[in-house]
């Protein structure tokens, strides 16, 4: 792993994204502290946050009936008889 300071990242930006390519990792410090990690694509850990599976958007269930008629068109239909 390299690390280096923001300054000398910022003059040798390119460098660093060659180095990443081709499998390394590079760390940027700020006044000392690491604040970033480069690391190539597929090496990277998911970072972004996955959502619950009780928050997961759903595809809504459709149920084909044999005589094609829709659930809205059985209501309508059941609410005509019994009137």
């Amino acid at each position: 792993m390299h690390t280096l300071a923001l300054s000398e990242f910022r003059a040798n930006a390119s460098a660093m994204l060659d180095l990443v390519e081709q499998g390394e990792r590079v760390r940027i410090l700020r006044h000392g502290r690491p604040v970033a990690d480069l690391v190539p694509v597929g090496a990277a850990p998911e970072t972004v946050p996955r959502l619950p599976r009780w928050k997961m958007p759903i595809e809504p269930l459709r149920l084909a009936r044999p005589d094609g008629r829709t659930g809205a068109q059985l209501i309508v239909d059941e609410r005509e008889r019994g009137a």
